[in-house]
Formats: structure tokens, C-alpha cells, sequence
């Protein structure tokens, strides 16, 4: 039900923006609205503080939904509950009852901020200083590459208590844009994805609560792994969706084109180029929803099937949708047509939430027992 409902949302009220916000590199407020609207927002947030509980599955399949009409939005979306989830993972009560409810009804979004300048892949190595003061943190430091950050009402932002001890010094706070010290940055001019807002935040003596500590001190590292292995299904979802959306266009205009008195469909090398396309779909989106189906029974150890699914989503994503441009033929290059628009937006999904690169280091970590 929630899947049709994202399906029904997306055709008819996603799609036909897609395009106007990608060129305008706007914000699709009105659309935010509406998947807020339509309960949307809370399918991740317990049933305790106002969500439905519905699982990473159900994420799964709303955010490929999405991204099947606006990469950008399911970014956007996606934001969300990647900002949340360590709530849900390390939250006090009081932090739980203070934000969750809100960010169940979309009245207040959330955004995740780990990268920095000089912390990429390597994200252990944080320069972001957090020094106690009282019954206060003071945030030094910039962050980079923070998806949704303009427009969040509360970031999992991460900084170190101590840049020496690497990963054991990364501790998570719950930062609010109104907090004294802090503002948002440079917006990005990307390539793609471009109606979702990437931003760099400032942190100049930001003054953090120390009630906005997000647990210990030194547990940052631990909470934003785990927070990713939950949501990387999510993104392989996007992956998914993204590359559902230049097979079927692909296969649509296959069957409309003629060249030598005969639609394009009918040659065989276009067959072999679509059978190949919709394998790697299909079988990108089972990887997908066996990871979000051990998520959902209460596994931990998923990282390993977490990294294969992200990784083998987002590369699919970017061959089917280069073959897609590849067979619409010239017009495909030109904007008339959104295929160019999905091989843009495909080349983020193999870099951000740990490139490609990284998660094949991972996949090898832990096949080879070195994590």
C-alpha cells in the first residue's frame, strides 16, 4: 500500500515538476509538503513518537518510487531519516520525544553532516573541534556536502573531542540552525541531483547544549556506521528507481524510433542492450530488498550485504542509464528528453554515502575477516 501510494505521488505529482526544478536548481518545497502530507515522512520514526514503524523496506520502496521521477527529491527525502536515525540508535528519551514526533508529521526535517574538507572516505578524520565549556559544547570547524542542510530544522552533525584519537574522538551532536555560532554555507553547482541542495555549514564557536550531545563522548564513529548501514538500502533504492526510469524510457522510444522501415526495438542489438539494462535492474533491486529484509528481522551484521547492495545499485544505475542516452540516439543528448538528466543524476549515487571505491573496501574487510 505505501508503495503504490509513493508510485501513485510520484507520476503524478513528482515527475512532471522533475525537470522545471532540475533546470531551475530550486527546491521542491510543494512536493516536500505533500510527502509530508501523505505520511511519507514518519514511516522510519517509531510508533511511540508519532511515525508508523514501517521498516527499511518500506524505505526502500518509497524512495525508489521517488527517485523514479526526481533523483533529487528522493535525496531530499532521504535526508531525513539518514539525519534521524541516530535518534532512533543513540537518542536520550527526552531527545527522542523532542524530535521525532516532529520530524514524523515533516514539520521538521532532518540532515546528516559527516564530510568535511579533508574528510572524505576517511571519515575518522575530522578536524571539527568540540570543546566542553559547562553545560556546553563549543563547535569549531566546516562541514562539507550536506545534503538538505538549507533546509533542515535539526543535522546529525559530527565533530571531534579530540583530532589525535581518530575515530574514538568522533562524537554526534543535534545541531539547530537558530544555535548562536552556526550558518550555512556555499551552496554546490553540481552536475546532477540538482533540486537537492548541497551545502557547506560554518561552524564559527557554535554553541551546542550539552543535552544535544547525541550519547557519549567518542561514539560518533560507531553511531554514524551504523546509521549508514540502515540507510544505504535506501540509496540503492534511489539506484534503483533512477535506473527503472531510463530502462522504461529507453524501451518506450525503442519501440516509437524507426530507422531503415523498422522501430529500432526490432534489432537485435537494442534487444541485447535492453535485456542487459533490465537485469541490472532487477537484480540491483533484489540485492536491495534482501538487506532491507535482515534490517527489518533485527540483524546487525549487515554491512557487508549493505555495501554490496549500495555499490552494485549505483553502479547499475550508471550503466543503464549511459545505455538509455546510448539509445535514444542523439536526442538523448539534448534536454529535450530526461534521459540526459538521468545519467547526470546517476553518477552521484556511486559517490556519496561512501563511494564505490570504499564499499568494495568494505566488501573485502569483511569477507576477508578484517574489519
Amino acid at each position: 500500500m505505501v508503495q503504490e501510494l509513493a508510485r501513485s505521488l510520484a507520476r503524478e505529482k513528482i515527475a512532471p515538476v522533475a525537470s522545471h526544478h532540475d533546470e531551475t536548481e530550486t527546491y521542491p518545497e510543494d512536493v516536500m509538503r505533500l510527502l509530508a502530507q501523505q505520511g511519507l515522512m514518519g514511516i522510519w520514526v517509531p510508533e511511540a513518537y508519532g511515525g508508523t514503524a514501517m521498516g527499511a523496506l518500506a524505505c526502500a520502496l518509497v524512495g525508489e518510487e521517488i527517485a523514479w521521477a526526481c533523483a533529487a527529491t528522493a535525496t531530499n527525502w532521504g535526508a531525513h531519516p539518514l539525519g534521524g536515525y541516530p535518534i532512533i540508535l543513540a537518542g536520550t528519551e527526552e531527545q527522542k520525544r523532542r524530535y521525532l514526533p516532529r520530524m514524523a508529521t515533516g514539520e521538521l526535517l532532518g540532515a546528516y553532516s559527516l564530510s568535511e574538507p579533508g574528510a572524505g572516505s576517511d571519515a575518522a578524520s575530522l578536524q571539527t573541534v568540540a570543546v566542553r565549556q559547562g553545560d556546553r559544547y563549543v563547535l569549531r570547524g566546516t562541514k562539507l556536502w550536506c545534503s538538505n542542510g538549507s533546509n533542515a530544522g535539526v543535522i546529525t552533525l559530527f565533530a571531534t573531542v579530540d583530532p589525535k584519537r581518530g575515530s574514538r574522538g568522533v562524537t554526534a551532536f543535534l545541531v539547530e540552525p537558530g544555535f548562536r555560532g552556526f550558518a550555512v554555507g556555499k551552496k554546490e553547482r553540481k552536475m546532477g541531483i540538482r533540486a537537492s541542495p548541497t551545502v557547506a555549514l560554518h561552524l564559527e564557536d557554535c554553541e551546542v547544549p550539552v543535552e544535544n550531545r547525541l550519547g557519549a563522548e567518542g561514539e560518533g564513529f560507531r553511531i554514524a556506521m551504523r546509521t549508514l548501514d540502515f540507510t544505504r538500502p535506501m540509496t540503492g533504492a534511489s539506484a534503483v528507481g533512477l535506473a527503472q526510469a531510463a530502462l522504461d524510457a529507453a524501451i518506450a522510444y525503442a519501440k516509437e524510433r524507426r530507422q531503415f522501415d523498422q522501430p529500432i526495438a526490432a534489432f537485435q542489438g537494442i534487444q541485447f542492450m535492453l535485456a542487459d539494462m533490465a537485469m541490472q535492474v532487477h537484480g540491483a533491486r533484489l540485492m536491495v530488498h534482501h538487506v532491507a529484509h535482515l534490517v527489518d528481522r533485527g540483524e546487525t551484521g549487515t554491512v557487508l550485504e549493505a555495501s554490496m547492495a549500495k555499490c552494485f545499485a549505483a553502479d547499475a544505475a550508471m550503466r543503464v542509464a549511459t545505455d538509455a542516452v546510448q539509445i535514444f540516439g542523439g536526442v538523448g543528448y539534448t534536454r529535450e528528453f530526461p534521459v540526459e538528466r538521468f545519467m547526470r543524476d546517476a553518477k552521484i549515487m556511486q559517490i556519496y554515502e561512501g563511494t564505490n571505491q570504499i564499499q568494495r573496501v568494505v566488501v573485502a574487510r569483511e569477507l576477508l575477516g578484517l574489519s
